[in-house]
């Protein structure tokens, strides 16, 4: 879409001036994310695929196609066609205006119009404009038999999805997954949850905080990732003593993980105590971790990765002793729930530190399954560090207290199942293959 061409569609909708169907099991559903595929959302991958084998008929529609280099191997096994909507509406502008004059002869688009208008008001950018488009394409593409909308993040997608099941007269649900909680508007995030027909929380934090924001509370379930214990080897886990202590962090260089916390954290420990520290991710302030690291004489014991292989991951869980990961609210908001790297490392029968944030406190109870600290107090997080490299017993006693909670409590094929429920999956039987998230 030119300029010209963007601001005549914006003046015509600005210048002019539902009901739900019945919920049906094993309906066909269109799954609306962000990005496909995406490995830093392989968790989304997982649950398709695992709903996919339970029996549920899926669409993808991608909001804009992906910029990594990278998949995994489990996007191999999804089976489903990928719609990819306009990225930027100027980019496939016939394909949006096509759109646009079909689906305003629709019953529905009045609603989905007044509705973005409204929105629009509260949230004049781009953006917006840019959701509306998108959702007129998907509404006008969607295929006949789909009869559900589902949109994984409660911020963009969410409201993609919801234009579109406004303008077709579709029911539609929604994943929440933390980061889109709490960075979404109040405002936005309360009338998403009056229209959509329910939402699933990936945390009890998160489940508690849409409860107040939902006029109908009941709406909102809560179902945690889950662990895959299949890629895992359980079996031979052996929590091992030793000089120097392992430290490893696997997760996003980013404000909301909190490594500039753990860079200080490290340069304030005893001299005399031996450790190391290995951080496998990429993100945004990689550069400067490692120039911090070096300026505070800690590249000797430093090393940074980068992004690795799955099998590289595993590894590296294998070979450390203590998982640490500080996570913090960023100045936006941003913030982790639940991260999954934690779940992994705890199954590993590795101790782990991190802080009193979000759900963190679900998984990590403190001085019983592992270590917190304050979140964004380097001097907290240096004495919690401190406490696992001087005390081997209490490292060994927590790290074995972690693995039994995860293997019990956070096994994906009971994790999975409020999320099939509410899909109108049956039960998994004992011998079908699950995926877990």
């Amino acid at each position: 879409m030119t300029r010209h061409g963007a601001l005549s569609f914006i003046s015509q909708e600005l210048g002019e001036s539902t009901s739900t169907g019945l919920y049906a099991a094993r309906m066909r559903t269109a799954i609306v994310l962000e990005s496909y595929p995406c490995p830093s959302d392989i968790f989304i991958a997982r649950e398709i695929l695992a709903l996919q084998r339970r029996g549920l008929v899926v669409d993808i529609i991608s909001l804009k196609h992906t910029t990594h280099g990278r998949t995994h191997p489990i996007h191999d096994q999804i089976r489903a066609p990928v719609n990819y909507l306009p990225e930027y509406l100027y980019w496939e502008f016939t394909r949006v205006w096509r759109a646009w004059r079909r689906v305003r002869r629709w019953s529905g688009y009045r609603v989905a119009r007044a509705q973005w208008l409204a929105d629009l008001k509260r949230d004049w950018t781009p953006d917006r404009v840019r959701r509306f488009g998108q959702a007129l394409v998907l509404a006008s593409e969607l295929d006949v038999n789909i009869q559900h909308l589902h949109a994984h993040f409660l911020h963009t997608p969410a409201s993609v999805a919801r234009y579109a099941a406004l303008s077709k007269d579709l029911t539609w649900s929604c994943s929440a997954h933390d980061v889109d909680a709490w960075t979404a508007p109040a405002w936005e995030i309360k009338e998403k949850l009056s229209d959509l027909h329910w939402v699933v929380a990936c945390t009890q934090f998160s489940a508690e905080y849409l409860k107040t924001l939902a006029p109908t509370p009941t709406k909102v379930s809560i179902a945690y990732y889950g662990l895959d214990l299949s890629q895992f080897h359980t079996d031979d886990v052996v929590i091992k003593s030793g000089s120097p202590v392992r430290f490893l962090s696997v997760g996003e260089a980013v404000e909301k993980t909190g490594y500039e916390d753990l860079l200080q954290a490290l340069a304030s420990l005893p001299a005399e105590l031996d450790w190391t520290f290995t951080h496998v991710g990429e993100g945004s302030r990689l550069k400067s971790l490692k120039r911090r690291a070096i300026s505070a004489g800690l590249d000797r014991r430093t090393t940074w990765l980068g992004a690795q292989t799955r099998e590289e991951v595993l590894h590296a869980y294998k070979n450390a002793d203590v998982f640490v990961l500080p996570c913090k609210v960023a100045r936006n908001g941003a913030r982790d729930g639940l991260p999954h790297v934690l779940m992994e490392a705890q199954c590993q029968g590795v101790a782990c530190i991190s802080t009193r944030i979000s759900a963190i406190p679900e998984l990590i109870l403190h001085e019983e399954t592992g270590l917190l600290a304050a979140p964004g107090d380097p001097k907290d997080l240096a004495l919690q560090i401190t406490r696992f490299i001087r005390d081997f017993d209490l490292r060994k006693r927590l790290a074995e207290a972690g693995r039994v909670r995860v293997m019990s409590e956070f096994a994906f094929d009971e994790c999975i199942e409020t999320v099939a429920i509410k899909f109108g999956l049956d039960k998994a039987d004992a011998t079908q293959e699950v995926v877990c998230k």
